[in-house]
C-alpha cells in the first residue's frame, strides 16, 4: 500500500496538459456520493472523479448553503478530464458531518485533512468557493503538508462587509436560518410539501441534475449548523497570516459579485505572494456560468503546473516548523 501511495505522490507532481482543453461540454451526470466514516469526526459524504492515472488531486470546497453537488455540478466533468477530483459536503450542509458542537470553519478544514488522509492523498490543491475559501485557507494554515496549492473563487480573507444592501441580505439569510432552527416542528411541516414537490420535479431520464435534485439537497441542510456557519463567516478574518501563504495560488474574481466585494477578492490576491488573478464577468452564483468553469479550469491548471515545480508540501511544512522553532528559541 505504501509503495502504491508513493507512486501516486510522485505522479501527482506532473502537471496536466490543458493546451487541448475544449469549450465546456454539455453538463454530465453528477458523480455518485460516497460515504466514509472518519475516526472521531463522523460520517462524511463526498463525490469523486478518478481522473487520469497519476493526475494531481483537487479538493473542491463548496459555499455556504450549497453542497458539493450543487456548487460544482458543472465543473466535475471538465476538471475530471485532467485531475482526480474530491468534493465533500461540508459540516451541516446536505449530507455533511453532523455535530452537537458549535460550527467552526476550523473543524471543516480538519475534516478535509482527515478525508485526504483516509483516501491516501498526501496532498491536494484546495479549491474553495465562497465559504470554501476560508476553509481552504485554514486547511493550509492548520495542515500545510496536505496543501500543494490554492484556488480561491468568489471569496475573501475578510468578513462579509460592504454596502447596506449586501449586509442586509446576509442578515436576512441568518434570520431565516435562525427561525428554522428555533421552530423545528414548523420546519419539518414545511419540508413535507417541499419534499413532495422536489420528488415530482425530478427528471429521472435526464443526465444532468434537475431542480428537484437541487431542492432535495437544500432540504438536507441542518438549520442550526447553517446559522452558525453564517455567523462564523461574519467573524472570519485572516489578515494576520494570509501573507504567509507559500504555495502556488490563483484567485478567481467574480467581478459583478454583490456578496463578496470584487475589491476584497483582489486585495486577497495582492496579499498572497505570487498569486495569479483570473476574472469572470459574473456574480456570486458564477458556479452555474460556463465562463466560470473555463476560468476555474485555467486557474487549476496554472496552480498544478507551478506546484509541480515547487518543493513537496511535506518538506515545505517541515522547513516552516523548523523556522518557527528557531524564532521561538531566539525569543525565549
Amino acid at each position: 500500500m505504501q509503495a502504491t501511495r508513493g507512486v501516486r505522490a510522485r505522479a501527482a507532481r506532473k502537471p496536466p496538459d490543458l493546451r487541448a482543453a475544449a469549450a465546456p461540454a454539455p453538463e454530465a451526470a453528477l458523480p455518485a456520493g460516497r460515504v466514509l466514516r472518519l475516526a472521531r469526526r463522523g460520517r462524511i459524504v463526498y463525490r469523486e472523479v478518478a481522473g487520469p492515472p497519476g493526475a494531481p488531486v483537487l479538493l473542491l470546497l463548496h459555499g455556504w448553503i450549497a453542497s458539493a453537488g450543487l456548487n460544482w455540478r458543472r465543473a466535475f466533468a471538465p476538471l475530471g478530464r485532467h485531475f482526480r477530483v474530491i468534493a465533500p459536503d461540508l459540516r451541516g450542509h446536505a449530507r455533511g458531518i453532523r455535530s452537537l458542537r458549535p460550527f467552526r470553519l476550523e473543524d471543516c478544514a480538519d475534516d478535509a485533512a482527515a478525508l485526504l488522509a483516509a483516501l491516501g492523498c498526501e496532498s491536494a490543491i484546495a479549491v474553495g468557493y465562497s465559504m470554501g475559501g476560508p476553509v481552504a485557507q485554514l486547511l493550509w494554515q492548520r495542515h500545510p503538508a496536505r496543501v500543494s496549492g490554492l484556488v480561491l473563487c468568489a471569496t475573501s480573507h475578510r468578513p462579509v462587509r460592504g454596502s447596506r444592501a449586501r449586509r442586509g441580505a446576509f442578515r436576512s439569510a441568518l434570520v431565516a436560518a435562525a427561525l428554522a432552527a428555533r421552530v423545528p416542528r414548523l420546519g419539518a411541516l414545511a419540508q413535507r410539501p417541499l419534499k413532495r414537490l422536489a420528488l415530482s420535479r425530478i427528471d429521472r431520464s435526464a443526465s444532468a441534475p434537475s431542480i428537484g435534485h437541487a431542492l432535495l439537497e437544500l432540504l438536507l441542510h441542518d438549520p442550526r449548523m447553517l446559522l452558525e456557519a453564517g455567523a462564523a463567516l461574519g467573524r472570519y478574518g485572516a489578515d494576520a497570516w494570509i501573507g504567509g501563504i507559500d504555495v502556488p495560488t490563483a484567485v478567481v474574481v467574480t467581478t459583478r459579485d454583490r456578496a463578496i466585494r470584487p475589491e476584497d477578492q483582489v486585495q486577497q490576491a495582492l496579499r498572497i505572494r505570487g498569486a495569479k488573478v483570473f476574472c469572470v464577468d459574473s456574480g456570486h452564483r458564477a458556479s452555474d456560468d460556463p465562463r466560470f468553469t473555463q476560468a476555474l479550469l485555467q486557474a487549476c491548471g496554472d496552480v498544478a503546473a507551478r506546484a509541480a515545480q515547487a518543493r513537496p508540501p511535506a518538506l515545505r511544512a517541515r522547513a516552516r516548523r523548523e523556522l518557527l522553532a528557531r524564532i521561538e528559541a531566539l525569543l525565549a
